[in-house]
């Protein structure tokens, strides 16, 4: 079985704990979407598509865990590295590449390593394209314009 798929069985089977069915099908949702969009940028910017899966699939997994959003990037970095430590998935750098992303990935207006950039990315293109009737967030909009440009859309 590959790394990503391992991770996605444990991140499935955490995400079956959420009581609410609607949240649990948006949790589900967005993880998965962020996750396509990070293998989807690493491809294009020459980063690893497989780490970059599997810091998606993490990335909000503190916030559905706990149901809260406060500091929920810091957190859920913390959370990532005692899964992946758990799991021994990944070596203790690409660990640190993964947790770095999940830790800066709320800071939106920040640039941050390769692969910070790259789940931030992967997150606002989830967020501003899975529903287009609602409206870019302020925070997201000037990363998206840019995501437009690279990806010409």
């Amino acid at each position: 079985m590959s790394r990503l798929k391992e991770l996605r069985k444990y991140v499935n089977e955490e995400l079956k704990k959420m009581p609410d069915e609607d949240d649990r099908i948006s949790a589900v949702n967005h993880l998965y979407g962020v996750s396509l969009a990070a293998t989807m940028i690493a491809k294009k910017r020459g980063l690893d598509p497989e780490l970059a899966a599997m810091a998606a699939m993490l990335h909000d997994l503190h916030a559905y865990k706990t149901g809260s959003y406060d500091d929920h990037a810091h957190k859920g970095a913390e959370l990532a590295r005692e899964i992946l430590t758990e799991l021994q998935l990944t070596d203790d750098a690409e660990t640190d590449m993964i947790c770095s992303a999940i830790y800066h990935h709320d800071d939106k207006y920040a640039a941050d390593a390769p692969m910070d950039e790259l789940l931030k990315d992967a997150d606002v293109i989830h967020h501003t394209l899975n529903d287009t009737s609602k409206p870019v967030k302020e925070k997201e909009q000037a990363r998206f314009d840019k995501l437009c440009i690279e990806f010409g859309m």
